[in-house]
């Protein structure tokens, strides 16, 4: 076999595994038509218990961290703001329009170390916990300081109302 016909079959399976993966991902975006986008943030958050910038790794379905979301708006790996307040958080992902995720819908927040796509250290991730249109998801973020972020999330679920519990 000459060079030629190497490059050639090496091209073909590459285009061939583009193509599944094109497929596998709109099949996907259609699976989850049924999910709507994130809330729009609000004009009023309330007092802000956190700010800070990391990454947004993955929005998973809640418990299976390899079925990502595919929903505009949390659907890719991307630098993100984060902001935590009364009213809830939001996720700045770049290149998507601001995400609101109401303290109504906030189920929970852990630390974990590896989703879709990424391992960190032990417990290097900030899992949030959330209701998107009915269906519970995991919002996975790495942030410089996860211990202020996780701390910020607890105090606004704690009663709420986003005050801390006594």
């Amino acid at each position: 076999m000459d060079k030629t016909t190497a490059a050639l079959i090496v091209l073909g399976i590459l285009v061939v595994a583009l193509g599944l993966m094109y497929l596998g991902w709109r099949a996907r975006r259609r699976r989850q038509a049924g999910l709507p986008h994130p809330d729009a943030v609000p004009r009023d958050l309330g007092s802000e218990f956190y700010a800070g910038d990391g990454m947004h790794v993955a929005t998973t379905t809640a418990g299976d961290k390899l079925d990502r979301i595919a929903v505009s708006g949390v659907g890719y790996r991307a630098r993100a703001g984060v902001l935590v307040a009364e009213r809830g958080v939001m996720l700045a992902i770049a290149g998507e329009r601001d995400a609101f995720v109401p303290v109504d819908t906030i189920r929970g927040a852990r630390r974990d170390t590896w989703t879709i796509d990424r391992a960190v250290e032990t417990d290097g991730l900030v899992v949030i916990t959330w209701t998107l249109g009915g269906t519970a998801v995991d919002t996975y973020l790495r942030v410089d300081d996860p211990d202020a972020l996780l701390a910020a999330v607890h105090r606004i679920t704690a009663d709420g109302s986003g005050s801390e519990t006594p």
